[in-house]
């Protein structure tokens, strides 16, 4: 049983997973990151599920490390230190190549792993409040952390991430909506349901085409070429006219209602 996070059904192929240590904010500890890890393996299995919302529960949505947690930092057995740290970019890692699209909803504070979970998402609203910040290099960390230096120059550009990793400053939600950080500023008291009429708009689609459109996009953003990544286009699209679901979507289409995906 889940003591750190909350993954429950949020309607027809939508799950909600919410971080849920509201007494620390949701900062992370060593059974989040296990917790987390687990819950990613599952979506790899199971297709049924095509669109999962990520939030936080009570006023934040993650404010980092828990470095009050005793175990969080180990400074006697450098060995045992770094595994910790490379078990907590692997569960990083996972959340972004998970096949279903993530839907980041940010209620409030996004700090260092918070702000990275927010990264690995495919896309972020945010409440008003939100704020976001890569804290890690004001407590004596290096501000490249997790995957940070991978996802937040490609997200906001280079100079603005180096200004948020260097100086560790707060960029609110409007700011970051207007930066490309954030995909909408939605009311606090309307952003969960505004995830999840996102993730249902997403989930209407054919599975399999919307997985395909996650990898070609998560590689493609790194093509070394205009022709590489279309000749990765041509391949997948031909690959999705192969699925009984394309047969499905066409059919829907002339006969002018919602298609009926299986998944195959």
């Amino acid at each position: 049983m889940s003591t750190t996070i909350r993954f429950e059904d949020a309607g027809p192929g939508v799950k909600i997973l919410t971080l849920d240590r509201p007494e620390r904010l949701n900062a992370v500890n060593w059974q989040m990151v296990e917790e987390l890890e687990e819950c990613f393996r599952w979506l790899g299995k199971h297709n049924e599920v095509r669109a999962v919302v990520l939030t936080g529960a009570g006023r934040a949505f993650c404010a980092g490390l828990d470095i009050k947690d005793p175990n969080s930092l180990d400074q006697t057995n450098t060995v045992h230190a770094y595994d910790l740290q490379e078990n907590f970019g692997r569960m990083c890692a996972h959340l972004a190549e998970v096949p279903q699209p993530i839907i980041a909803a940010v209620n409030g504070a996004a700090s260092g792993a918070g702000l990275v979970f927010s990264l690995a998402s495919d896309m972020r609203l945010a409440a008003p409040e939100a704020r976001f910040n890569m804290a890690n290099v004001r407590i004596g960390f290096s501000g490249c952390d997790l995957g940070s230096s991978y996802w937040l120059p490609r997200v906001v550009g280079l100079g603005l991430a180096s200004e948020l990793m260097m100086t560790g400053r707060f960029i609110g939600a409007e700011e970051g909506e207007r930066r490309g950080l954030v995909n909408r500023v939605v009311p606090a008291d309307g952003l969960v349901e505004a995830a999840i009429d996102l993730a249902a708009e997403i989930a209407r689609n054919s599975p399999f085409a919307v997985r395909m459109t996650k990898q070609v996009l998560a590689t493609n953003v790194d093509a070394p070429s205009l022709r590489a990544a279309i000749e990765l286009e041509n391949r997948t699209q031909i690959l999705s006219t192969r699925t009984r679901d394309f047969e499905e979507a066409l059919a829907a289409f002339q006969e002018k209602r919602e298609p009926e995906f299986n998944g195959s």
